[in-house]
C-alpha cells in the first residue's frame, strides 16, 4: 500500500490529509494557537473534589475546569506526590527520580477524598481534549512517547506491544530494555522497535530520560497551572506513530515545516529522509493532489460510496448514527440477499475509511441492508473488523443484531472533524428570493453610471451568455445605447462559467472594478 501525507501549512491552520494509494483517510486541522493536545503534561492545581463521582474538577489553565476520576490517578500516584512535594520545595536539594524510594500503590478500590485536597498541586497529562462544553480529561499516570519506546516514570515494568508477535523477538527486546533503563522508569516497546539495534533504542532512552529531567528541573520555579512538557506538533506526532515501510512520500509547502519535518525524519528513520519533498506549485497543495475534491464528497450527512448506494451520517449528543442505503444501484442479481450482501460489505469499507476521516468516537450505530443468512452477516462482520484493523483509535466491534443494527465504540480523545460542504447560492445569497428579471439590467446600468464617474477609459462588463445575447441584440441595442448616452466605450463580454445573474465590471488592464 501507498501511503502519503500531504501537509498544507496556511497562517493560522495546519492541515494534514493522510492518504492511501491516493485516497484520503485521515485528515487533521489544527489551529496554530491550539492548546491541550492530548500528552501535553501540566503542573495543575486542584479545584474542587466531587466524592460522588469519585473524581476531582483540576485547573489546568483552561476556561473550563479539567476532569480527573480516581481510576485515572495511577498506582504510583502516592510516589508522584511525595516526589512533587520535594521538587516544589527550595530547601531541599533537586531529586533524581532513580533514586527516588517509591511508596506502595494506592488502592485502586480506593476514594480520591483520601488521596486530594484544595489547592493541592500534581502533575497530569492531557488524555482528551476539551470538546464542545467539557473541559479536557486528565490522568497522572504519566507517559513520554517517542518513535520506539513510551517511558512512564514512576514505574519499573517493561512490557512490548502486542503486534510483535515472535516470541524471540519479544523476549530479546524486553531483556534489552531491563538491561539499559533506570531504576525507577517504565518502558513500553512499541511496534516500530522490532528488529531495532540497541544502540538505537538505547539513544532514545536516553533522550526521553533527559527530556523529564529538564521538565522537572524547570518545575521548580514554576506557579500553577502551567505547561511543563509539550506534545510533538501534530506532524511530527502523527509521523511518530505512522511512519513505517509503506510510506513513500511527505509533500510539504511550507519551508519551515519542510525543514523541521526533514530535521526530524534524519534523527528517526534517516532511511527514509528523501521522502520528504517541497512542493512549490501554483496551485494550492491540496488541489494538487486531488485532496479537495475528496474533501468535498466525503464530508456532509451524504456519502456515495459504489453504484448508487450511499451512507447517511447523524450525529447526535450521545452517538453517531450510519444507515447504509442501497439507492439506485442496479441489480446484478435477482437475488436479494446477495444485494444486499455486496452493499453492505462495499460499506464496511467505507465505514471504517469515515470514522478514521472525521475521527468520529463514543458510540457509532450502523443500521445495515437487513441478511437473513447468519454466515453473510459474519462476513460483513469480518469484513468491517478487517477494515478498522488499519486504525490506530482503539476501539471495539459488535456482531450484527437480529434488527441488522452494528455497534461500534471507537476512543474520542479529540473533537470530531467536521468540515461545512454546503455553499451559500451566489444567486440569492441564502434567502432562496432572488431580484426581478426585468430589472435586472436596470441594475446593471446603476452600477455602471457609478463606476464610469469614478473609473477613466473603457469598461468591460462580463455577463453569463444568455445575458450577454439580450444586451448586445438587435441594432440599437443596450450596449450601443449605454455607449452612446454616457460617451464611453462599453464591451460586453460573454461569460459561460458565470451563474444566470452574475456580472463584474473590468478596467482595460482586466483588472477588476468594485463598485
Amino acid at each position: 500500500m501507498n501511503n502519503e501525507l500531504v501537509i498544507n501549512a496556511a497562517t493560522s491552520e495546519l492541515s494534514i490529509a493522510m492518504l492511501e494509494d491516493k485516497q484520503l483517510v485521515e485528515l487533521y486541522k489544527e489551529k496554530n494557537n491550539q492548546k491541550f493536545t492530548v500528552g501535553d503534561i501540566y503542573l495543575a492545581k486542584v479545584k474542587k473534589i466531587m466524592g460522588g463521582l469519585n473524581a476531582a474538577f483540576v485547573d489546568v489553565g483552561y476556561e473550563r475546569d479539567a476532569f480527573l476520576h480516581y481510576l485515572d490517578l495511577g498506582p504510583q500516584f502516592a510516589t508522584q506526590n511525595n516526589f512533587l512535594k520535594t521538587v516544589s520545595d527550595p530547601t531541599l536539594p533537586l531529586p533524581k527520580l532513580q533514586n527516588f524510594k517509591l511508596s506502595p500503590d494506592i488502592d485502586k478500590n480506593g476514594k480520591i477524598s483520601d488521596i486530594l485536597i484544595g489547592g493541592q498541586l500534581i502533575l497530569v497529562q492531557i488524555a482528551k481534549e476539551p470538546i464542545s462544553t467539557k473541559g479536557p480529561r486528565l490522568n497522572s499516570e504519566i507517559s513520554i512517547a517517542g518513535r520506539n519506546l513510551v517511558l512512564i516514570p514512576f514505574s519499573n515494568k517493561v512490557s512490548v506491544s502486542q503486534k510483535i508477535k515472535s516470541k524471540e523477538e519479544r523476549q530479546r527486546l524486553k531483556n534489552l530494555i531491563v538491561s539499559i533503563k533506570p531504576d525507577n522508569f517504565g518502558v513500553i516497546i512499541r511496534t516500530v522497535a522490532k528488529t531495532r539495534r540497541v544502540s538505537v533504542l538505547d539513544e532514545e532512552l536516553r533522550a526521553l530520560v533527559a527530556k523529564w529531567n529538564t521538565a522537572i528541573e524547570n518545575l521548580r520555579n514554576m506557579k500553577p497551572p502551567r505547561l511543563i512538557m509539550s506534545e510533538l506538533d501534530r506532524p511530527m506526532a502523527i509521523l511518530r506513530d505512522v511512519l513505517n515501510a509503506g510510506f513513500h512520500s511527505i509533500h510539504i509547502n511550507s519551508k519551515l515545516v519542510f525543514e523541521q519535518i526533514s530535521d526530524y525524519i534524519e534523527k528517526v528513520a534517516p532511511e527514509k529522509q528523501n521522502i520528504v519533498k517541497l512542493y512549490n506549485g501554483n496551485e494550492p497543495i491540496f488541489e494538487h493532489f486531488g485532496i479537495e475534491k475528496q474533501i468535498k464528497g466525503l464530508f456532509g450527512k451524504t456519502v456515495t460510496f459504489k453504484s448508487g448506494a450511499y451512507l447517511i451520517v447523524e450525529h447526535t449528543e450521545a452517538l453517531h448514527v450510519i444507515d447504509v442505503n442501497s439507492g439506485n444501484r442496479s441489480k446484478k442479481s435477482n437475488d436479494q440477499e446477495t444485494n444486499a450482501l455486496e452493499v453492505n460489505l462495499a460499506a464496511a469499507d467505507e465505514i471504517a475509511r469515515q470514522l478514521r476521516l472525521r475521527d468520529m468516537g463514543g458510540i457509532i450505530v450502523v443500521d445495515f441492508i437487513d441478511l437473513h443468512s447468519g454466515e453473510n452477516k459474519k462476513k460483513v462482520f469480518d469484513r468491517i473488523s478487517e477494515a478498522m484493523s488499519r486504525d490506530r483509535t482503539k476501539h471495539s466491534i459488535l456482531p450484527l443484531s437480529k434488527f441488522g443494527l452494528m455497534q461500534i465504540t471507537r476512543q474520542r480523545v479529540r473533537p470530531e472533524t467536521s468540515i461545512e460542504t454546503g455553499e451559500t447560492c451566489p444567486v440569492c445569497d441564502g434567502t432562496g428570493e432572488i431580484s426581478s428579471s426585468i430589472l435586472f439590467v436596470d441594475e446593471i446600468e446603476n452600477h455602471l453610471r457609478y463606476i464610469i464617474e469614478n473609473n477613466p477609459g473603457p469598461i468591460t462588463i462580463a455577463v453569463h451568455e444568455y445575458i450577454s445575447g439580450y444586451i448586445k441584440k438587435g441594432l440599437f441595442s443596450k450596449q450601443i445605447k449605454w455607449i452612446l448616452k454616457y460617451k464611453r466605450w462599453i464591451n460586453v463580454k460573454s461569460e459561460i462559467s458565470y451563474h444566470f445573474l452574475e456580472y463584474r465590471f473590468f478596467d482595460k488592464q482586466g483588472n477588476g472594478i468594485k463598485d
